[in-house]
Formats: structure tokens, sequence, C-alpha cells
């Protein structure tokens, strides 16, 4: 942030800096006094103009990055008497980086918690924190922020990891903030160099980059990754890990939850274990048509890629790729689809792809199990015709047996 010293401020320097700030954070107020506003961007740009030096950039305490910060902590997400599946696969990629060289805990707040923290534990934690209340069974950022900012205070991790889900993306950057820390979003990628230097990768600039974050200055180094970018542990039959009850701490101002009214359930894209994924070269309204057909009589769950959602052919939800899901289903068929990074780097974790498109050069054949040349949306009609054939021959079976 940007410090002011008011003694040092004539009127001539603070129409300057009012005149000279891109952004128009800079302003006086009633009694004369400069203000920096919301929108500051910490362009310093107000610094370069500033001769008189009333302006100094507080960059944080130097303590933040003491060497005590130490270890891996995973917020963990339990709600409506669920362990999110994220928690899980974010404790593997902790116990992963962490390789016996420093402790891996868990911040568990919810209502019930106990035989989730046992499993957190087989999965490889170290201790696993839980605040079990029943004032955290509905999600309350304030009151489940509290609980994590004790856990974190308590351990001092030199990097804390969140799950991408609406609940983490409400906590991460309160904490980050509570922390003078920097955030990293929609992680694709981790790695740990040096003395628990964390290099995290995400997709910029509207995923046409792959950019590596690195936090130099602060700790503990944030981050947020979506569900399904890890995989899930292997669970060890006796987990060593400790299981510490803690009370949940008072928050300073918080929402009671008067009543949860629960949303209709829908098909989660990212826990499909069949995909039929439609691309530009198979975006007919029959293609699409087609493609729901086959879908359902497989199974299955219909995805696209990102220029069908900016045409208004699908909802954002269906999207498969850097800028929408991460999936691994048991089979992906990829119709009409070029084979993108972004798509790619969306669904490379299925188990297997079939990609069907007519030019023999695009780069999906290149990250296909297997692969037809030829026009999706002619072949469409034929898989389903096949798939109906061999629905009815199983069920005239099943009728003479």
């Amino acid at each position: 942030m940007i410090k002011i010293d008011q003694s040092k401020v004539t009127e001539a320097l603070a129409r300057k800096l009012a005149e000279g700030c891109p952004f128009g954070a800079v302003r006086t107020d009633e009694n004369g006094m400069l203000q920096i506003g919301a929108s500051c961007r910490l362009c310093r740009q107000c610094l370069k103009l500033d001769l008189f030096g009333a302006l100094s950039l507080d960059e944080g305490p130097e303590e933040n990055v003491s060497g005590d910060w130490n270890g891996i902590c995973v917020l963990g997400e339990f709600l409506n008497g669920r362990l999110h599946p994220v928690t899980l696969e974010l404790v593997g990629k902790a116990c992963t980086l962490a390789d016996g060289r420093m402790p891996v805990t868990v911040a568990l707040p919810g209502h019930g918690v106990s035989k989730a923290a046992r499993l957190i534990c087989d999965c490889g934690a170290d201790a696993v924190y839980t605040y079990d209340d029943e004032r955290l069974s509905a999600f309350e950022a304030m009151r489940f922020a509290a609980c994590a900012e004790d856990c974190i205070r308590r351990v001092r991790p030199a990097v804390v990891m969140a799950g991408a889900t609406a609940a983490g993306r409400s906590l991460a950057p309160r904490l980050a903030a509570r922390f003078h820390t920097g955030l990293t979003a929609d992680c694709t990628a981790l790695s740990l160099r040096g003395a628990c230097e964390l290099h995290q990768t995400r997709p910029a600039f509207g995923g046409n980059v792959m950019a590596e974050i690195v936090t130099k200055t602060a700790r503990p180094q944030m981050c947020t990754v979506r569900y399904r970018v890890f995989d899930l542990p292997e669970r060890c039959s006796k987990g060593n890990g400790r299981i510490i009850a803690l009370r949940m701490p008072e928050p300073d101002r918080a929402v009671e939850v008067l009543r949860v009214i629960p949303k209709p359930l829908e098909k989660d894209l990212s826990e499909a274990e069949a995909i039929i994924a439609v691309g530009r070269g198979c975006a007919t309204a029959q293609n699409i048509a087609d493609a729901h057909r086959l879908a359902c009589l497989l199974g299955a769950q219909v995805g696209c890629t990102r220029p069908l959602v900016e045409t208004g052919q699908f909802d954002p939800k269906r999207q498969i790729g850097l800028s929408g899901r991460t999936v691994k289903p048991k089979y992906l068929i990829a119709l009409g689809i070029s084979g993108s990074v972004q798509f790619a780097a969306g669904m490379s974790g299925a188990s297997c792809i079939i990609a069907v498109n007519h030019d023999p050069s695009a780069p999906v054949f290149g990250i296909a199990h297997m692969g037809l040349c030829c026009d999706a949306g002619e072949l469409l009609p034929e898989m389903i015709r096949q798939v109906e054939q061999e629905k009815a021959k199983k069920t005239g079976k099943e009728m003479r047996a």
C-alpha cells in the first residue's frame, strides 16, 4: 500500500497527483487531506510524480518471510456432511511436494468432521486441526475464515493450498489479505524449489500463455487449485497423522445463517465418467442434437470448447479447458475439435481419448489414444444407429433369458 506524509503535501502537489493518476484513485477530501482510494492499482505513477517525498510504498513487514514458516497447510472443505474430494487431491499433492521433508497439515472446520479427519490422516496428512461446531454446518465465510486463520497462525506453514470451489474462492482472498500475502488462483501445476519456494503455474491472458508465479517477499504462499487437476492419493490403512480438536474462534463479525435452501442438483461435468465433447467442426444445431442423443444412449455428459460458449450454444459450465472445467473421465469422444493447448490441458487426464476430425494434421490426434479422420457430423448418425442396435440386441437377449 502507499503511505502519505500529509505534512509534505502541498495544494499544487495534490492537484498534480490527482491529474496524473490513470485510475482516478488520488483525490483530496473536504478537509484538504490527500487520499488514495480503492481504485488504486499500485501502478506507482504517483510515486514518479512525487518530487517532495510525500508518498512511500509500504510492501509489508519484513518479518513475514522469516525462516519459521515451514510446511504445507491445506484448507479442508467439509460442507453438508460431505468432504469435498478436492481436499484429498490437495493433501496428496502436498505430501508429494513435502516428500517427508516438512509437515503437511489440514485445517478442517465443519460439523461432524471426525470421520473425514481420520480419512485425511489415512491419505498422508501429518496433522488435522478440526473445528467442530454446529454453527459451521452451513458455510459462512467469516466463521470459516476465523478457523483457517487460527490454524495458520498456530502452524505457520510456508504454503497454504485451497480448492478453487465456491467456498475456497471466498476464503482464500480473505486470508491472503489478513496475512498481507499474495494469492495465485486456479493453478494447474505446483512445484517446490529451494527453501520451500512455491512455483505456481496458471493460465494468463485468456489462456494464451502459462504464467509461473512466485511469492518472493511474503509468507505464507497461497494458491487455489481446481477440482480434478491432481489425482486422488492412495489411502493407507494405518495413517499416523494426529487429529487436534480446537474450539472455533469467534470472528469479529459474522452472518447468522437462518435457513439454507438447497439448489436443485446439477450434473457436474468434472464428475463425469464419460464425455461427448463438441467443437467448432461439429457445431450445427443438428450436430449438437445428435451429440446429446449419443450421450444419452451412452450415459455420458456433453461438453464443449470455448468458441461454442462464446456463441451462446452452450452454458459456460459445459466448457472444458483452462478457462472452463478440468475433467478426468474414463473416456472422452472429441467431435470436431482441433485440440488447442487450452482445451488439451483441461482433458489430458482422460483415460481414453477418441478424436474425430476431418483434418489429419489437427493437434488433437497428438493427444488422442484413438483417432478417426472424417467429418464428425456425418459420423454421428452412424454412431447413434450402431449404439441403438447394440442396445436392442442386449434387450432382446435379456427378454429371452
